[in-house]
């Protein structure tokens, strides 16, 4: 099946760069009224659900029989076996305000396991890619997490709350603690560029809450097949669908989850 898992995930980073460069052409014309709101500081453009759409058609010609888990929710089949997790356009406010850091992120179930995650980043022209058991890759060349193993000397990423303030005051304690003891801390405005990042060692490690399986599928995989470790935060497996995730290259991970439930 590997073969197969491959091949899939070299097809998708076909159809994650034409969505990318069809996306990068309408930002040039956006047009700013047909923004729309989900929720409280949660954006959606036409954009975003035309891309979902164009997406899902063609990995629907790529696995027929699969089912999707999309962030617009523009088609909610699920497939028997396969399901592919969908965020046709990760850093949304980012698109509308003109900040060049977004992404098209796609991932594959095969039952509950990930096989195949693509993260490209449309404004450095960057794929990233993975599939299960086959390493990582960022544009033919394969990458691996950084060897850095004193959190001093680490860089840092997160994303902040912008919906969901519950857990604000425990966020602002370990920002703190990471400000303090890091040799610093990003905030780029999209989950799975910061995961793309950490697996190709621009950052050494990324912490979030409340995020979604279409934020993290992709990038999550790419972390685990270029050698890092992914956890929730109390160091489980439930990263995916848990709403929390710890990414980094594993070499002071438990540091981390330390402080984090501290």
């Amino acid at each position: 099946m590997e073969n197969t898992y491959k091949d899939l995930c070299l097809q998708t980073c076909e159809i994650a760069r034409n969505s990318g460069k069809i996306m990068a052409e309408e930002r040039k014309n956006f047009d700013a009224s047909k923004i729309e709101s989900k929720g409280m500081h949660d954006l959606v453009s036409y954009v975003d659900k035309e891309s979902e759409k164009r997406i899902i058609a063609e990995l629907q010609k790529l696995l027929p029989e699969s089912g999707f888990i999309a962030e617009e929710g523009t088609n909610d089949t699920r497939g028997e076996r396969f399901n592919w997790v969908i965020d046709p356009l990760d850093g949304t406010t980012n698109f509308i305000q003109g900040v060049p850091v977004y992404c098209v992120s796609i991932g594959l179930l095969d039952g509950d396991e990930l096989v195949v995650g693509v993260v490209y980043e449309v404004g450095r022209d960057e794929c990233f890619y993975a599939w299960k058991n086959g390493g990582a890759y960022l544009n033919g060349e394969k990458i691996t997490v950084s060897d850095r193993s004193d959190i001093h000397d680490a860089l840092l990423a997160t994303g902040f709350p912008y919906s969901d303030f519950s857990r604000i005051e425990e966020y602002i304690e370990f920002l703190k603690w990471a400000m303090k003891n890091a040799r610093g801390v990003r905030r780029l405005g999209s989950a799975a560029a910061d995961l793309a990042y950490v697996a190709c060692g621009r950052f050494d490690a990324f912490w979030e809450y409340d995020l979604k399986p279409w934020d993290v599928a992709a990038g999550s995989l790419l972390v685990k097949e270029a050698g890092g470790m992914v956890s929730d935060y109390s160091g489980g497996d439930n990263y995916l669908f848990g709403r929390e995730i710890v990414a980094s290259n594993g070499l002071f991970m438990a540091t981390l989850l330390d402080r984090l439930n501290a």
